[in-house]
């Protein structure tokens, strides 16, 4: 008497897959739950299901953040890789039949992303009307962070961090400098001393920002105090913010020269340098080298890179 071969227990699809690996990678069920589209409970229910067939927990709690259990992250290395395959594929029929339409989901850090993308988003809507552009803004660990698990295809930051699945590419250049209200005592000169620098009531960026860590760089660099003896009456979250501190009086603060094109226009705001300290830096468009581009990406990717010559 023949006997049918057992069937496994375990059978899970690829979408059960790609919402556990999204609770992984965002490290939070609420956050999974908005990158596939799905309620809270509903996400929670699917990796309870999973859990009960598999009949081992997968994601454990610590605090406010979710990380997989051991066996979580056996699962989550295999199917990282089956999702990928299946990206793999349709990405290889996407380019097969030519498809120029649909959503390229990129990062900006603040600078790039209030000031610059904006230009030369419209630029390629007008070249490519059916592919639709959707712009994170965040500051520069989180662009990378995202480009890094995959939510975003690309990302335009201020500087490069030193994650090996990185690449960057050069587009374009800035330069930081002191930003200080048209009636301000130091407004006069083109160039201060670091010693009146750090003697006015100073706002910073928050931790995370590409303009900060520029700044600590090249303080480093010419060997100068280090941030923390700046006189800190703020950390703001944007230039934006950082822009309407200065104009309220609360203190001054280097800031990107691309940010600071409409008030330096009107003379609300006047830009100094540092005497000795040229605060330069480029802009760069980062993606992730271990994951094959779609078409769509590869098709921003190329556009962008044509700008990186032109004058902003």
């Amino acid at each position: 008497m023949k006997h049918s071969p057992r069937k496994s227990s375990i059978d899970f699809d690829l979408r059960q897959l790609e919402i556990f690996c999204k609770v992984v990678e965002h490290k939070s069920f609420s956050k999974a739950a908005s990158a596939v589209f799905l309620a809270q409970a509903s996400v929670s229910e699917r990796i309870s299901n999973l859990e009960k067939m598999i009949g081992a927990k997968l994601l454990d709690r610590l605090g406010r953040e979710v990380v997989p259990t051991r066996a979580g992250k056996l699962l989550f290395a295999h199917a990282r890789l089956l999702i990928d395959m299946k990206r793999t594929a349709c990405l290889a029929m996407e380019d097969f039949i030519g498809v120029k339409q649909g959503e390229i989901h990129i990062g900006g850090s603040t600078i790039p992303g209030e000031y610059i993308l904006p230009k030369y988003i419209e630029q390629f809507n007008n070249k490519f009307p059916n592919i639709s552009v959707i712009l994170t803004i965040a500051d520069t660990s989180k662009i990378e962070e995202g480009v890094s698990i995959g939510s975003l295809e690309l990302g335009i930051v201020g500087s490069k961090n030193s994650k090996k699945n990185l690449t960057y590419y050069e587009l374009w250049d800035d330069e930081l400098v002191v930003a200080v209200p048209a009636g301000h005592s130091l407004a006069k000169k083109q160039k201060i001393t670091v010693e009146e620098l750090f003697k006015e009531p100073f706002i910073l960026r928050e931790k995370g920002s590409g303009t900060l860590k520029i700044m600590e760089d090249y303080l480093q660099k010419h060997e100068l105090s280090c941030i923390e003896s700046l006189n800190i009456v703020a950390r703001l979250g944007s230039s934006t913010a950082v822009k309407e501190g200065i104009k309220a009086g609360l203190g001054i603060s280097i800031l990107s020269s691309k940010a600071l094109g409409t008030e330096l226009k009107t003379g609300i705001l006047k830009a100094l340098k540092i005497k000795g300290v040229n605060m330069k830096r480029k802009f760069y468009l980062m993606k992730d080298k271990k994951r094959t581009a779609s078409p769509l990406c590869r098709t921003i990717f190329d556009f962008l890179l044509t700008t990186s010559t032109k004058k902003l």
